[in-house]
C-alpha cells in the first residue's frame, strides 16, 4: 500500500514546507499484526475503511460492518482483491443483536478477537448546544458514546480469552475544540477521551490496552459539510497550522500503531492526528 501525498503548504508565519512526504508500508510492517483478529465498526467507507485496510495489510484478519448490506459486500470485495482476509456483516451498533453478530463472526470465522476499533458515529443535527433538540442529543450519545461503551464491554471477555488485546476508540479534534454548530457531537467526542482512561485503568491487569485516536478534519463524506465549499474549507482550515485536510490513511496509521506491539507500553492515551490543531482540554 503506497500513499504519495507530498503537498507543499503554507505553515505558520507564511513559511512553506512539505507537509507530507511519499511513504509506504514497509516490509517490516506487513506482518506486524499477523495472526491478530480485528473488528472495525463503520468500516465500509472513509476513515473506518482505511483502518480496516491498514490492519489487513499488516496481517490482521478483519471483520467490517456498516448499516447497509450493499456497502458491506462492496467493501469486502474490494479488500479481498487486495489479499486481505476479511468478513463483513450489516450492523447498526445501537442494536444489541447486530453487535453480537460481529463477535460471533470473529470467533466462528477467525477463532477469537484481539483488536476492537470503535469508529461508528452520527451527527443527525446541526445546531448550537443549547438549541439542540433532545432527541438529537440522545441519538448522538446513544451511538457515539453508549454504543462505544457497549462494544468495549462486549469485547472484553473475548479479549481476556486471548490473553489480552487492544481497544481503540475514534474521537475527534472536536473533542478538544468544540466546533460550532456541532456542539453535541463535540461533547460526545470529549466523552470518549474520559471513557478511554476509565476503561484502560480497569483492564490493564488483563493485558488489555485501551487508547484513542482524535482525527483532525479529514476529507470524507461524513465531514463534507465542513470541507466541500470554499467558504467552509477556509473556515475549517483556520485552526489547522498545516493548512490541509487529513487523509483517512493517516488516521489508519495511528490506529495500526496503537493496535500493535509497538505500542505495548501505551494505554489510556489519545493520539491527536490533526495537522497541528490545538488539542488541550
Amino acid at each position: 500500500m503506497i500513499r504519495s501525498l507530498g503537498i507543499l503548504s503554507m505553515g505558520m508565519g507564511g513559511k512553506s514546507f512539505t507537509s507530507v512526504k511519499p511513504y509506504s508500508v514497509s516490509a517490516e510492517l506487513n506482518n506486524r499484526l499477523k495472526g491478530k483478529v480485528a473488528i472495525v465498526t463503520a468500516s465500509t467507507d472513509g476513515i473506518g475503511y482505511a483502518i480496516a485496510k491498514r490492519l489487513g495489510n499488516e496481517g490482521a484478519s478483519v471483520v467490517i460492518c456498516s448499516r447497509k448490506e450493499n456497502n458491506v459486500q462492496k467493501a469486502v470485495n474490494e479488500l479481498r482483491k487486495e489479499g486481505i482476509t476479511v468478513e463483513g456483516v450489516a450492523c447498526h451498533v445501537g442494536n444489541a443483536e447486530q453487535r453480537k453478530k460481529l463477535f460471533d463472526i470473529a470467533n466462528d470465522k477467525f477463532g477469537g478477537l484481539d483488536i476492537l476499533v470503535s469508529n461508528a458515529a452520527v451527527n443527525p443535527g446541526v445546531s448550537p448546544v443549547l438549541e439542540t433538540d433532545e432527541n438529537v442529543w440522545d441519538k448522538i450519545f446513544e451511538i457515539n458514546v453508549k454504543s462505544s461503551w457497549l462494544l468495549a464491554k462486549e469485547a472484553y471477555p473475548n479479549l481476556v480469552k486471548r490473553g489480552g488485546g487492544s481497544i481503540v476508540f475514534i474521537s475527534s479534534i472536536a473533542g478538544y475544540q468544540p466546533m460550532s454548530p456541532l456542539g453535541a457531537y463535540s461533547v460526545s467526542k470529549t466523552t470518549l477521551l474520559g471513557l478511554t482512561k476509565a476503561i484502560a485503568n480497569e483492564v490493564v491487569t488483563d493485558n488489555i490496552r485501551v487508547n484513542c485516536v482524535a482525527p483532525g478534519i479529514v476529507a470524507t463524506k461524513f465531514a463534507s459539510a465542513i470541507t466541500s465549499s470554499e467558504a467552509a474549507k477556509e473556515q475549517s482550515l483556520s485552526i489547522v497550522p498545516m493548512q490541509r485536510f487529513g487523509k483517512p490513511s493517516e488516521i489508519a496509521a495511528a490506529v495500526a500503531f496503537l493496535a500493535s506491539n509497538d505500542a505495548s507500553y501505551v494505554t489510556g492515551e489519545t493520539i491527536v492526528v490533526a495537522g497541528g490543531a490545538h488539542a488541550h482540554l
